[in-house]
C-alpha cells in the first residue's frame, strides 16, 4: 500500500459514536423497540461501544444482537452459486416481529454486507423497521441503500481503501485512508 492518512483518531471516534447514539435515541423516540445488531466483527464492537453509549444516557440498557457475514471473495466456501455473502451465524436472542432494527457496521461501501445482513434479519421475522448506523460511508454504492446514521461520510475513489481499526481487535482505535499503488 501506499500513502496512508489518518482520517479519525481515538477521540474522533468516540464523538462520532456518541453523536450516533443521541441520534438513535432521539430518532426512535427512546429505545423501547429498538434492538442493536452489529455486523461481526468491528461492527458488533460498534454495537456494543453505542449500547453502552446509549444505557448511560437512557438509563436502562437497550438489547443488542451479532450477526456473522462473512465476504471474502475468495472463498467459496462462504458463498452461495450465485457469489452472494451466506450468512454463518445470528446471535439475536429476541424476537425481531414489530421491533425497529438497527444495524451496525464499520465502513458503508457497495451495500453488499448490509444487503446480507437485512436479509439475515427478515428471515428472523418482520421487524417494523430496519434503520442503518456506520462509523464511515464511504461511497462507491452498488446498491440502492443508504446510512440512517453516519459518523463520518468520506468520499474515495476506486483506488483508495478505508481501513478501521478497534481496540478491542487491533489494540488501537483508528480509521486511515489508505491510497492503494
Amino acid at each position: 500500500m501506499g500513502q496512508i492518512t489518518e482520517l479519525l483518531d481515538g477521540p474522533s471516534m468516540n464523538r462520532a459514536l456518541t453523536r450516533i447514539a443521541h441520534e438513535i435515541i432521539e430518532k426512535n423516540k427512546g429505545i423501547d423497540e429498538c434492538i442493536l445488531v452489529g455486523i461481526k466483527t468491528r461492527g458488533a464492537f460498534l454495537a456494543r461501544r453505542l449500547a453502552e453509549k446509549i444505557e448511560k444516557i437512557e438509563g436502562k440498557p437497550i438489547r443488542t444482537g451479532e450477526l456473522d457475514i462473512t465476504l471474502y471473495r475468495d472463498d467459496l466456501s462462504t458463498k452461495n452459486a450465485n457469489g452472494e455473502a451466506l450468512v454463518q451465524q445470528v446471535d439475536i436472542d429476541y424476537v425481531v416481529t414489530n421491533q425497529k432494527i438497527i444495524l451496525v457496521d464499520d465502513v458503508l461501501y457497495t451495500g453488499r454486507t448490509v444487503r446480507a445482513g437485512l436479509d439475515a434479519v427478515m428471515d428472523l421475522g418482520r421487524p417494523s423497521h430496519i434503520q442503518l448506523a456506520v462509523l464511515v460511508d464511504r461511497g462507491h454504492r452498488e446498491l440502492p441503500i443508504r446510512a440512517d446514521y453516519v459518523g463520518k461520510n468520506i468520499p474515495t475513489s476506486g483506488t483508495e481503501k478505508i481501513v478501521v481499526r478497534l481496540t478491542e481487535v487491533d489494540h488501537e482505535d483508528n480509521v486511515t485512508l489508505h491510497k492503494l499503488d
